[in-house]
């Protein structure tokens, strides 16, 4: 079992950040912190916790390709990015990342 640090335990009842629709759920409850890809990202090696967006069981499957789409690979990677963005706003506000 991994343990949960504050990253982590902070996508607990959060909304989708990554929002790929028709596919995202919206459901708060599936909501997990989803690891995106970096250079650090390996076999079995996930990328670092600060690197990753909240999202939804759907979304989470579609970005670790678990699930296919027919949405072009460009426009799942701008979901990525914004999810990023309203992610890392969240840890913002919550105060798990000061700037």
């Amino acid at each position: 079992m991994s343990k949960q640090n504050k990253f982590t335990k902070s996508a607990r009842g959060e909304e989708c950040a990554l929002r790929i629709y028709p596919y995202c759920n919206g459901d708060t409850e599936t909501t997990v912190l989803c690891h995106i890809n970096s250079e650090d990202k390996g076999m079995g090696i996930k990328s670092k916790d600060f690197f990753a967006v909240f999202g939804c069981s759907n979304c989470h499957d579609i970005i670790d390709s678990r699930k296919y789409t027919n949405i072009p690979d460009p426009e799942i990677n701008e979901c990525i990015l914004r999810g990023l963005n309203r992610t890392w706003k969240r840890w913002i506000e919550k105060g798990i990342i000061k700037i």
